[in-house]
């Protein structure tokens, strides 16, 4: 009786252990099988990895995050990281004096703007104009002044095959932002992805548009919380109103005018080897129309003149060692053979110019010959064809 009862006790202990372990195991293989098959999981193992970087280079403890802010933590970057600063930047006196006063006090000095509503943080700036006058430069300099952490967003890594998943990931962005405080949301070319709405526009885009706009009026975030918004384009007539709404802050970023540029060209060549007494207001002067990139450009093909100087002396057989200073004389001579942006793209632009810029004058003259073949050859045929059919007429009268 009592090895009977003992050897159903431990029969009973062995299935016991089975069931465990075998649910065990299952509960194991579905975790594994659940993490192989996720979409994100290559973007998070690189995200939690940049994180411990990021958490190491800020002093700052390792933060807990879902697996969408990891994804989002990919396109964080350390402010002491950004090398551009306002005096790096030639020039917008005026719109860079304005920018610390309104963006980067409010990050850094907060108990400065925390008597009323009226003195809160700016929630979104704009920053529009022509191409290459350095918006997207003076967006890192606020992030590198002010110390905020600068959260480049990217539309591709917000978008997703998987339903929904598009949200969340917007909504990590804010979130991050949050948790990473005082923080920098930085859109570049912001039209492509908050333009105007319309009817046939993606479900899964407008869906993101509408998340944003959300998160972004604090409807569900903290309205205190030192997160910017900070939005580049050229095209600022495409955004959406409810987009522009939410700017309070639009600094146009126009083009320089003499004094500016003058400015540009010495930060440009500042640290370089150039020749004393090199007149940068006759330079700027010279460089009508141009833009920051333009000039920037300019000098990088004028740095050229030297060393090509050292090529042609060492087919003669002579060795120069080092390149000789750049002159005036160099930047006057490559404004012969530069062109402006504008200019540039004008080229480029519409059949007409196409066709100036890369039809041949001999492939011209074959096609008129061509065209003149084929009129002589249709028209005998056509003045033919109508006088025949004249003729009936005069018979019938």
């Amino acid at each position: 009786m009592r090895r009977s009862s003992a050897k159903r006790d431990t029969s009973f202990l062995e299935q016991l252990i089975l069931y465990v372990a075998g649910a065990a195991f299952t509960s194991l293989s579905l975790y594994v099988c659940a993490r192989h098959f996720d979409p994100n999981r290559d973007a998070a193992t690189k995200a939690l990895k940049h994180k411990r970087e990021l958490s190491k280079r800020l002093g700052r403890p390792l933060i807990q995050t879902n697996q969408y802010e990891d994804v989002i933590a990919c396109d964080v970057i350390n402010p002491q990281n950004i090398d551009v600063e306002f005096d790096s930047i030639g020039g917008l006196e005026s719109i860079k004096q304005a920018l610390y006063e309104l963006v980067i006090l409010p990050l850094k000095r907060p108990e400065l703007f925390a008597y009323g509503k009226l003195l809160g943080p700016q929630k979104g700036v704009l920053l529009y104009g022509p191409p290459g006058t350095g918006k997207t430069m003076l967006a890192k300099a606020i992030a590198k002044e002010s110390g905020a952490v600068f959260i480049n967003v990217k539309v591709s890594n917000l978008m997703s095959k998987w339903f929904g998943d598009a949200q969340k990931l917007v909504a990590a962005v804010f979130s991050l932002a949050e948790k990473l405080q005082p923080a920098i949301i930085f859109i570049d070319e912001v039209d492509s992805f908050l333009g105007q709405r319309r009817a046939t526009d993606n479900e899964a885009m407008a869906n993101m548009k509408t998340e944003f706009m959300a998160l972004w009026d604090g409807f569900t975030t903290d309205q205190n919380a030192r997160v910017m918004v900070l939005a580049a384009t050229n095209r600022p007539s495409e955004l959406d109103e409810a987009i522009l709404r939410r700017f309070p802050q639009a600094f146009e970023i126009g083009m320089p005018d003499r004094k500016e540029r003058a400015q540009i060209l010495e930060v440009v060549l500042k640290g370089e080897r150039v020749e004393p007494g090199i007149d940068y207001d006759r330079i700027a002067g010279l460089c009508e129309d141009y833009t920051g990139s333009d000039i920037f450009e300019l000098c990088k093909k004028a740095a050229y003149f030297p060393i090509r100087e050292i090529l042609e002396e060492e087919k003669k057989g002579r060795q120069v060692s080092v390149p000789r200073p750049l002159t005036q004389f160099d930047l006057e001579k490559v404004l012969g053979t530069s062109k402006k942006t504008q200019v540039a793209a004008s080229e480029y632009s519409g059949s007409s110019s196409h066709a100036s810029v890369w039809r041949s004058p001999r492939d011209s003259e074959e096609v008129q010959a061509a065209i003149n073949g084929i009129s002589k050859l249709f028209t005998p045929r056509i003045v033919n064809h109508q006088s025949d059919s004249q003729d009936p007429e005069g018979d019938s009268e």
